[in-house]
């Protein structure tokens, strides 16, 4: 086993578009910056299911939702999964959690495998905010952000130094409602945040399922997130455009003030392990759950297979092994993650996870080739038509130079989803001549032979993860959870001997 320390920083729903390593145009993140500076930038990271609770338990067993059984925000993680921390944990790393949680606060949803855990119940709040550990639930006064980086320095403190750690310190922020603290409210507050190139993007080749979307800023946007009501005179339909520019002016500065907290902390974590003479023995990673929509195609949230929410931001900072200012362009997904923590920690994912269905890309992060890696991400968002967003059920698949997604419309008694069945739809991009995904070419016949040969391999990825491609209404969805029997049994007998080590 390493003695190589973890400590793996997400935030939700923090898009890499909105860090500056990454190229933002609308904001800086010095601190998050100097991770990519002393480390890698990964550019091709993507998830595989665009929500919160899905992202976490897929990050933490690297298994697909069909596999650990969080196909939706409505449904928790199930527990003869084990996670990379298990296996740490067994294998006496010391671990800790603090921040978001969100795969369910009772029982056996409750975080296990580490010696010291606090966690906000579901979403969390900004201000003062409850949290939960194990002797139950107190209110902590201050703001979410600072209080997370709190307890993970004083968790920090209270090590020997003996045994190698891991720590998930998981922002709650910049999920809405965008609260900013207090000291961040004079930031970007001049109107003059620039507006993305697709912000009027009018969907004229786009299916009826991404038409019918309930994210847009001019229409779906409330005063909820936006603090203050619509004034008068931006009321209306013939106002819809200046209304969209005025309210998406309030979300991103609400949005970049949330994050520069983000940043700050992050500052914090970084230098205190420079003081004590941490830096070099530590793997520092940064992400988010998902991306975000940051006004690009009218929109806010996140749910849909467009880039600007399928992409993860992820920074990785690793002195022993990972140069300075390197670049990563390989195709990862968050399933990835477990298997190559647990590499970096010295231990093969394929005897320690007997459920996992990622790889180790660490190679990549030496700046090696893998010849037999993945050319393509394989996606699922299973909570179709929910009543508050009605983003499609969908599956797809993209590569580095294109985008075929199947609208197949059907909530198959997922928790959450609709019973509403629509027609179902494709939608193809052609990335490398349409990179910002407002060209639907499902239907021409010049790309024929590309679908076709994109078909075959969403069905080689379905088949490759165990995922079963949409059968028409009235089909049952799969059992979730490890429901391969062998497996099933190869994951109680080993989960049965982790609670025996620990």
């Amino acid at each position: 086993m390493s003695n190589t320390n973890i400590i793996f920083i997400m935030s939700d729903d923090h898009a890499a578009h909105a860090i500056s390593a990454y190229g933002s145009q609308v904001n800086t993140t010095p601190h998050l910056d100097r991770i990519a500076e002393g480390g890698m930038r990964l550019d091709a990271v993507y998830c595989t299911n665009s929500i919160c609770s899905p992202s976490r338990a897929s990050i933490l067993t690297g298994t697909y939702s069909h596999i650990n059984g969080v196909s939706s925000i409505w449904t928790e993680m199930d527990y003869r999964v084990p996670t990379f921390v298990d296996v740490l944990h067994a294998q006496g790393y010391k671990t800790a959690l603090f921040g978001k949680w969100h795969l369910g606060e009772q029982g056996e949803a409750l975080p296990r495998g580490f010696d010291e855990w606090k966690i906000f119940p579901g979403q969390g709040d900004y201000l003062d905010p409850e949290m939960i550990d194990p002797s139950g639930s107190t209110t902590v006064s201050g703001y979410a952000t600072d209080i997370v980086t709190d307890l993970s320095i004083d968790w920090l403190n209270k090590l020997t130094g003996e045994e190698p750690f891991c720590m998930l310190v998981h922002h709650k922020a910049p999920h809405r409602p965008w609260i900013p603290d207090e000291k961040h409210k004079h930031l970007y507050a001049d109107g003059q945040i620039p507006e993305p190139e697709t912000f009027f993007d009018d969907y004229a080749t786009r299916s009826q399922a991404v038409r019918n979307v309930h994210m847009t800023i001019a229409d779906d946007m409330g005063a909820d997130d936006l603090k203050t009501e619509v004034p008068e005179e931006l009321r209306g339909p013939e106002n819809r455009e200046a209304r969209m520019r005025w309210k998406y002016q309030i979300y991103m500065r609400d949005y970049l003030q949330c994050i520069q907290s983000i940043d700050d902390n992050v500052g914090r974590l970084l230098d205190y392990l420079d003081e004590r003479g941490l830096s070099e023995n530590t793997l520092v990673v940064y992400t988010s759950d998902q991306g975000f929509f940051l006004g690009d195609h009218g929109w806010f949230d996140k749910r849909l297979m467009f880039d600007q929410s399928l992409q993860m931001p992820l920074l990785m900072k690793w002195p022993a092994e990972i140069a300075p200012g390197s670049r990563c362009e390989a195709i990862i997904t968050n399933v990835d993650f477990a298997a190559t923590f647990l590499d970096i920690a010295g231990i093969k994912a394929e005897g320690a996870l007997p459920t996992s269905q990622g790889r180790s890309f660490r190679p990549l992060l030496r700046g090696e080739e893998i010849d037999d890696w993945p050319d393509a991400a394989y996606y699922r968002y299973w909570e179709h038509d929910d009543p508050i967003h009605a983003a499609p059920g969908h599956y797809g698949i993209r590569t580095a130079d294109y985008k075929l997604i199947h609208y197949y419309n059907d909530g198959l008694d997922v928790p959450g989803a609709s019973q509403r069945v629509f027609e179902a739809e494709w939608e193809l991009y052609d990335l490398h001549n349409d990179p910002t995904e407002v060209r639907n070419v499902a239907d021409d016949p010049a790309y024929a032979l590309i679908r076709t040969e994109l078909e075959q391999k969403l069905a080689e990825y379905q088949r490759h993860y165990r995922d079963e491609p949409y059968a028409g209404p009235g089909t049952p969805h799969p059992e979730w959870g490890p429901h391969d029997e062998t497996t099933l049994e190869r994951v109680e007998t080993y989960v049965q001997a982790l609670r025996a080590s620990s």
